[in-house]
């Protein structure tokens, strides 16, 4: 929970019962996109709108306790940021018409009107609005984080393994940089390309929590960003493909880690602890996805070989010909070294390590280890051993994750051993 609007208030917070904190960052955690959305659409000012929501989880934190929750929890987090809007207004300008206007039809009313179409194109602004190409991807990753999933400072900063001094000075640059910036979608000859901004900031953030020993809390909020992306614009095919993609990643997770916490390679896993219902939920977004638009895009391609992994009762069971097809595809669609190195591991698979290793040879991916790993893999399955261990002794070296640089001395201790 974050309580920099504790101090923004300038209120004195009292203890705060398990019960009503749990309350408290329950209906923020759900509710705050909404909030500030709404905030945003009634003000018309960004900045403003996320500080007095943050004004308004800090009055709750104080008020709650004393006078219990209340009946519509949002509604009341709502009107309190409304009031709070009301005063800045006057502090900021008493003479100003369209304050004062504004201030008086908002004094008329006793709650602000909640309603879920409105909120939902709210919150498809917000999201558009956090992912201004003015803003760095660093700002853009914090700013949706903080608006639009609801978390706090302290949160994003445990997520991404930086100082949250670092993160509440990218969100207040980002505030300063939208300064001005009106809320509305963007007209539509931007609106796809923000979408993809959106798009691979949610795929960053899920990218940043499924890497090495996984912080899952981070990847399971970029699963819940991608589901209300792909509700709020169910048009777009890559929304339902990055829900796919994202769900049938997802459904690996229980089997990712050993007992020591160490990285589980996809040969190794126990496919009975994959999430059953995760791998469900990403085929039917899939399908989704494939129904709409004219194909895919790359997000849905990706998903579609993570969905080769997901019904393949074993890696010798997968139908590796088709998984080579699809990275053909995503060459096409989002060509880097990565998709070419992965591609070469799917033909190693379908025709041989033969195949595959003048593919390999041919990928540089300079400081990384992920190239030698895959050519020390391919020489041991050609019985070159002591090029496979030279390989791996190089990618020991390049290897910044502890529990993937265990992986790859253990594959040297059984090189050394056979």
């Amino acid at each position: 929970m974050d309580h920099e609007g504790a101090r923004v208030a300038g209120v004195h917070r009292p203890a705060v019962n398990a019960a009503t904190r749990q309350a408290v960052e329950a209906v923020w955690r759900i509710e705050s996109a909404h909030i500030v959305s709404t905030l945003a659409r009634y003000t018309g000012d960004f900045a403003l709108a996320e500080d007095v929501a943050q004004e308004a989880l800090a009055a709750a934190l104080v008020t709650w306790p004393r006078d219990g929750v209340p009946a519509s929890p949002a509604g009341w987090l709502l009107t309190t940021g409304r009031r709070r809007a009301i005063d800045a207004f006057r502090r900021r300008s008493a003479l100003d018409e369209r304050y004062a206007a504004l201030a008086h039809e908002a004094e008329a009313t006793e709650e602000l009107d909640w309603d879920p179409e409105a909120i939902e194109d709210d919150v498809l602004t917000l999201m558009f609005i956090a992912c201004h190409p003015t803003l760095s991807r660093e700002s853009q990753v914090a700013l949706t984080l903080r608006v639009v999933g609801g978390l706090s400072s302290d949160e994003i900063a445990r997520g991404f393994l930086v100082p949250t001094a670092t993160v509440q000075a990218r969100i207040t640059r980002a505030k300063k940089a939208l300064d001005g910036v009106p809320f509305e979608v963007p007209p539509p000859d931007e609106r796809r390309e923000r979408l993809g901004s959106v798009l691979s900031v949610v795929y960053l953030v899920f990218t940043e929590g499924s890497a090495g020993s996984l912080r899952v809390d981070l990847a399971r909020e970029a699963v819940r960003l991608a589901r209300m992306l792909a509700r709020l614009a169910p048009e777009e095919a890559e929304t339902h493909g990055l829900l796919a993609l994202l769900e049938l990643t997802a459904a690996r997770f229980p089997a990712r880690l050993d007992a020591a916490g160490d990285p589980v390679l996809l040969a190794d896993q126990d496919r009975w602890r994959w999430d059953r219902s995760a791998i469900l939920r990403g085929r039917a977004a899939l399908a989704v996805a494939q129904r709409t638009g004219r194909g895919l895009g790359a997000y849905g391609v990706q998903a579609a070989i993570a969905e080769c992994h997901a019904v393949a009762a074993s890696v010798d069971a997968t139908d590796w010909a088709q998984v080579v097809v699809l990275y053909d595809a995503l060459e096409r669609l989002a060509p880097s070294p990565v998709v070419t190195l992965n591609r070469a591991v799917a033909v190693s698979m379908a025709d041989g390590p033969e195949a595959a290793l003048p593919l390999v040879d041919a990928v540089s991916l300079p400081g990384s280890h992920l190239v030698p790993t895959v050519r020390g893999e391919l020489l041991v399955r050609l019985g070159r051993a002591e090029e496979a261990r030279g390989e791996f002794e190089a990618a020991v070296l390049l290897c910044g994750n502890d529990g993937e640089r265990r992986v790859l001395e253990r594959k040297l201790s059984a090189l050394a051993t056979s």
